[in-house]
């Protein structure tokens, strides 16, 4: 069985959210959504919010994300899930990358750099919004060169040769960045494919 997430909720006697925050996550530790739960009021003891840079409320941290704002009980749950589940990742980046979460994205990948695969299903999708194709091109762009993108070469690769245009570009600029031999026998076929933009950026990654 896995073990569900820790919660720590940072709230305020007069945060007109924080009730309802505060009752949904005691919910889901009832039903076993979520392992623990510790609460912080920064009225009382703000130290412990300066600590973790916290100026708003409500502010949680459930198992690896941080949420700010209110969410519903329905939210809660399926971060709760993304928290422990195989895909959950894969989910949280691009619900976060939809919102404007790229320093979200960046800090979880930092944390643990085994996570710049969870991106791989985002360059995958040509029916992925371009908001969430930038933000995780921009992560990618963050690791140029890095043994943790080198990792991920033969996945690129494959995704190199996807049937949509735009999956094989961004896969062909991502093999770029690599910056190793290992993405030329990848590249090179690509030299000769039908979108002139794939071509192009190939090119750019010999």
């Amino acid at each position: 069985m896995t073990t569900p997430p820790d919660a720590l909720l940072f709230l305020s006697s007069h945060c007109p959210h924080c009730p309802a925050m505060l009752a949904g996550l005691s919910d889901l530790v009832k039903r076993g959504a979520v392992g623990r739960l510790e609460v912080v009021n920064i009225e009382i003891h703000p130290e412990v919010a300066a600590v973790r840079s916290v100026r708003s409320v409500p502010w949680l941290r459930l198992g690896p994300f941080t949420l700010t704002g209110a969410r519903t009980v329905g939210e809660l749950e399926a971060w709760a899930r993304r928290a422990t589940s195989e895909d959950g990742m894969v989910e949280a980046f691009h619900d976060l990358l939809k919102r404007g979460g790229l320093s979200q994205v960046l800090a979880l990948v930092a944390a643990d750099m085994t996570r710049l695969a969870d991106l791989l299903p985002i360059v995958g999708n040509p029916e992925a919004s371009i908001n969430v194709r930038l933000g995780a091109g921009a992560v990618f762009e963050d690791y140029t060169g890095t043994a943790a993108l080198r990792a991920l070469i033969p996945a690129l690769g494959e995704l190199s040769a996807h049937p949509d245009a735009r999956v094989r570009a961004d896969a062909c600029h991502y093999l770029g960045l690599a910056r190793s031999e290992a993405a030329r026998p990848w590249l090179m076929p690509r030299l000769m494919d039908e979108d002139a933009d794939v071509r192009e950026i190939a090119g750019d990654g010999l």
